[in-house]
């Protein structure tokens, strides 16, 4: 497991929205009520040809599940998209597109629906007698959705870069955290204090970075619960750290360097981004040297700084890393 000694704290820093100034779609909420409206700003560049629309998407489909034509100036999405406001039982996750003729334009919106989360307990697992988390319904208000423009995040570290595509849609709650501690500063200096690498036949497992004080047992200040994540462990999947109490992740996160060998987390730990570059400063933190406590023995590779930039446009970023990734 990833125990207390090498895992963190944290909690949602609570942060205003800034819109990027390369951004087409700009929310004028952060929140947007049920049925209040989602007012969008929409800069339309000049010189391309062809009419603006935006494109609503579920993420990974190619084909929108609507469109509807804009032009510069203020909009209401949720005017545009009435179907938003009548959600089904399980209110959907959406990304929002600026496209002008046939080019996207600018980063996506994420619209994440604002629902009850599931309550998280531990129980005895029926084979291991080992606690396990186990979620469960604690009713299901939808309030209406958290709107802001994607971003990818950077970390320059000693070994090179790795920049993540994180993944709102499977951990909404846990990628905001995440996003706010970088926009803050948090990572920036902070060394990899865990590393457990391929060992005599053994699988990778995971390199752990995110306290500040470098002994594995430092973090923000709070905690945020286990969320539940449908995105399996594997080479360069980024996941919350936390103690035997499944409600103690914050700060601290570690990156997967197998599948075999992180396959085991599925379910007790949350996922929520994946490495899209970088697999050679992966492969690299996770051959440093480390003592018997899995600690680096010599100078520890480390962040130098953590930083946010604009996603991709829908369906143009890169794929996720993967085992066979080639170092470059």
């Amino acid at each position: 497991m990833i125990h207390s000694t090498s895992i963190v704290w944290a909690g949602a820093l609570a942060a205003a929205l800034v819109a990027p100034a390369r951004a087409q779609l700009t929310p004028q909420r952060l929140y947007n009520g049920i049925d209040r409206g989602i007012m969008i700003d929409v800069a339309v560049p000049s010189g391309l040809d062809g009419d603006a629309e935006v494109r609503l998407y579920r993420p990974g489909d190619d084909d929108p599940v609507g469109t509807a034509p804009v032009a510069a100036g203020e909009i209401d999405l949720g005017g545009k998209f009435g179907f938003l406001w009548n959600p089904p039982a399980d209110p959907q996750f959406y990304e929002a597109q600026l496209v002008v003729g046939d080019t996207p334009i600018g980063p996506p919106l994420v619209l994440q629906p604002m629902v009850s989360p599931k309550l998280v307990t531990l129980a005895k697992d029926p084979q291991t007698q080992r606690p396990v988390p186990k979620f469960q319904e604690f009713g299901s208000t939808f309030s209406g959705y958290r709107v802001y423009p994607d971003k990818h995040v950077i970390f320059d570290t000693t070994e090179g870069e790795i920049e993540f595509r994180l993944r709102p849609d499977d951990a909404p709650n846990t990628a905001w955290n995440f996003r706010q501690l970088v926009g803050g500063g948090y990572y920036d200096g902070i060394e990899f204090h865990r590393i457990i690498g391929e060992r005599s036949g053994r699988p990778g497992f995971v390199v752990q970075v995110g306290d500040p004080t470098g002994t594995g047992s430092g973090g923000p200040g709070y905690f945020i619960d286990l969320e539940e994540s449908p995105l399996p462990h594997d080479f360069g999947v980024l996941s919350m750290a936390r103690m035997t109490n499944p409600n103690t992740g914050g700060g601290q996160v570690f990156v997967c360097l197998s599948r075999e060998g992180t396959k085991f987390l599925d379910g007790s730990y949350t996922a929520f981004g994946e490495a899209v570059r970088g697999a050679d400063a992966i492969r690299a933190i996770a051959a440093v040297p480390v003592d018997s406590q899995d600690r680096p023995s010599g100078q520890a590779p480390m962040i130098r700084s953590a930083r946010l930039v604009d996603a991709p446009a829908y369906g143009t970023g890169p794929k996720a890393l993967s085992e066979s990734s080639e170092q470059r």
